[in-house]
């Protein structure tokens, strides 16, 4: 909740956060794809030597949530599933509060035009909570978690935070926010989808956002990635657990064997089992004891993308997210690909005993320091370790307990010690 009071009090700072926000909170770092964000600028953080459990926080810079579908975005400058956003849609009050984060353009006729920087918000965002952490530390409270790291990775601002005796990721990402759909993807709607029936087009196209992430020919300073992450935790509702199963195991293997060269991320494996979601029938998809098969066939799919240099995103099927790829990274990954395909059990136990022995390292650490711990400078003295760990633990209790459920919180800039979750439509 540490950063929840934070995002408060970088609203207090300048007032450029919308007063009243909503914020996405998902399980899984960046790192583990469960944003389409390119982890090539990322530093490599290692589960069990610098974090145990790791979130993905979603802070709306701005929001346009007052437009009736579909939504039109300027996409002259960029390559598919990717955006200009001129501040011409908000009013003067928000251009005012925004123009030092954004790149101009002058035109012909006069006029001038803001364009929203990813690059300079991420820059804006960072020095901001830099500026809260130090006026946090400069006065400890009781219970306060500790900030062990603070790193810009990128566009992410990365928080490592000690919790008791678990040490938390927090991959903050600042986005744009948007209600309704993108009239880009809007062909995607007349398609037949798997999650048909079982969940509404309503909760399906509730909205979208722009992260800050450029295509590979774009220009970094103004062009932002759409994302439809608040859609994707819908669709996880419909998919069967044999088939999640399979998915994690598989981005196990193919992120230690695929680390180097950066071409393939977990967000393409899970593009890949949204695809064959639709391919596939549900009647077969379903089957509780065939997670091996799915895991096998998640493994062929991806080695039909390599070779074909050819993965499309799946709400704007047009875009190839393989094709800035050379020939020789994608057949070097195809043949590392072949030596999982041929003895993919051997894999799956070394992928599970590097978990294994994160976890181990997580204990050890944790033993450690509740044999040793020694009052820290920012606690007054008294053991914070249990409530913060309970803290840590509703936390990660929350999101486990709620899969596929949208979780989001408000917060009033007024009050940041009451923060209000919410589960899907349920206020906590």
């Amino acid at each position: 909740l540490l950063f929840l009071s934070f995002s408060g009090m970088v609203q207090k700072l300048d007032q450029k956060l919308p007063v009243a926000n909503e914020y996405l909170l998902l399980s899984g770092g960046v790192r583990e794809g469960v944003v389409d964000i390119d982890l090539d600028e990322l530093n490599v953080y290692a589960r069990g030597t610098d974090y145990d459990m790791d979130f993905t926080l979603l802070v709306p810079a701005l929001k346009l949530h007052d437009r009736n579908q579909p939504v039109t975005l300027d996409m002259r400058h960029s390559a598919l599933c990717h955006s200009w956003l001129s501040l011409r849609l908000f009013d003067e009050g928000t251009i005012s509060k925004w123009k030092d984060c954004c790149t101009i353009v002058d035109h012909i006729n006069g006029a001038t035009n803001y364009f929203f920087s990813p690059t300079k918000v991420a820059d804006w965002f960072y020095e901001s909570i830099s500026i809260v952490l130090s006026e946090i530390q400069k006065k400890p409270q009781r219970g306060m978690p500790k900030v062990e790291k603070v790193e810009k990775n990128g566009t992410i601002i990365s928080i490592i935070l000690g919790v008791g005796s678990s040490r938390m990721l927090y991959d903050i990402v600042p986005v744009v926010s948007f209600k309704g759909w993108p009239a880009v993807a809007q062909s995607w709607l007349m398609e037949n989808h798997f999650w048909d029936g079982k969940i509404t087009e309503e909760e399906v196209i509730s909205g979208f956002y722009l992260v800050p992430a450029c295509s590979y020919k774009g220009k970094k300073d103004n062009e932002w990635r759409l994302s439809f992450a608040r859609s994707e935790v819908q669709l996880k509702k419909c998919i069967s657990s044999s088939l999640m199963q399979a998915y994690q195991a598989c981005k196990a293997i193919i992120i230690k064997l695929l680390s180097r060269p950066k071409a393939i991320s977990p967000y393409h494996l899970r593009s890949m089992m949204l695809w064959a979601c639709d391919r596939l029938p549900a009647s077969y998809l379903a089957q509780e004891d065939y997670a091996a098969h799915f895991l096998l066939g998640l493994i062929d799919d991806l080695q039909h993308c390599l070779v074909n240099k050819m993965c499309p995103n799946y709400f704007i099927p047009q875009c190839n997210m393989l094709e800035h790829l050379s020939e020789d990274t994608v057949m070097l990954h195809a043949r590392k690909l072949s030596s999982v395909r041929s003895d993919p059990a051997e894999h799956l136990r070394t992928a599970i005993e590097h978990v294994k022995a994160a976890n181990r390292l997580t204990l050890e650490l944790q033993r450690r320091g509740s044999t040793t711990s020694i009052p820290s400078p920012q606690s007054d003295g008294g053991d914070p370790n249990q409530p913060d760990d309970r803290l840590a633990k509703k936390l990660q209790q929350l999101v486990t307990e709620n899969p596929g459920k949208s979780i989001s919180v408000f917060i009033n800039p007024d009050d940041v010690t009451r923060p209000h979750f919410r589960i899907d439509d349920k206020f906590f």
